[in-house]
């Protein structure tokens, strides 16, 4: 009997692959079996990766993608199919944040946050959702969402904003999809330390901030994998529309 959250066979695609959480997802994907199409703006930061991954005899290929730039995604995911396979599972994890207070935030800030964490996840799923229906397979697409979706986050408009449209077009993806068997759905996560917000929460304002969550700590990237794997893998065939909170009940106490 097969293993349900295996994923030999299955190629995917993450964007925002160059550090983080796209990082860890890639290698998440990738130890389960799948070949993945490592993405990010600068495809020479993606080498490193791409070679851990070979290193447990993984296969990983780096692909240049800017996902506010439709011609940029048209090509990537062309060239991802081309050099891997046909796309069965996409994380749409590429994302910015401008850290300002609504009053201070300019016309720039609104349109870099909204173009890359809004309308190139739009755009990234409807090129790969595409794909899948013409290939007639089905698939999965996740889009990397946050508990800001839903908690409102002083100084973080934007990116609030953001991610409470990519729940929304969640949902109607997977409505309008579902006929094809595309499953889409939000992977929402709390805090989660990476090598971007270590310094932040080593301070005296972020450990005062933990302190506050329910239960005093930050999540790890590895605290994602098991919703990641249910969403990318056969284990979770009777789910779509869901956005699932991952959060350790921070946005119960924020």
């Amino acid at each position: 009997m097969t293993e349900p959250f295996a994923l030999e066979g299955v190629t995917a695609l993450v964007t925002g692959a160059s550090s983080g959480l796209g990082r860890h997802f890639a290698l998440t994907l990738a130890r389960s079996g799948a070949r993945v199409a490592v993405c990010a703006r600068r495809a020479d930061k993606l080498a490193a990766l791409v070679a851990e991954i070979e290193e447990f005899d993984g296969r990983a290929m780096a692909f240049a993608l800017d996902v506010t730039d439709v011609a940029s995604v048209h090509a990537t995911v062309d060239a991802a199919e081309t050099e891997l396979g046909a796309l069965s599972v996409v994380v749409n994890n590429a994302g910015v944040e401008v850290t300002k207070l609504i009053i201070e935030m300019t016309e720039e800030d609104y349109d870099r946050v909204l173009d890359t964490n809004t309308k190139g996840v739009f755009m990234v799923a409807q090129e790969c959702a595409k794909r899948m229906i013409k290939h007639g397979r089905g698939g999965s697409i996740i889009n990397i969402a946050s508990m800001a979706a839903i908690r409102p986050l002083k100084g973080l408009s934007t990116y609030c904003i953001s991610k409470a449209a990519v729940a929304h077009m969640t949902k109607v993806m997977a409505l309008e999809w579902a006929r094809y068997g595309i499953r889409v759905n939000a992977l929402a996560p709390g805090y989660v330390e990476t090598e971007m917000n270590t310094e932040f929460f080593a301070s005296e304002h972020g450990q005062k901030m933990v302190a506050g969550f329910p239960r005093r700590r930050l999540g790890k990237p590895q605290d994602l994998d098991g919703m990641l794997l249910l969403m990318a893998s056969a284990a979770g065939d009777y789910m779509t529309g869901s956005v699932v909170l991952v959060d350790d009940g921070m946005s119960l106490s924020l």
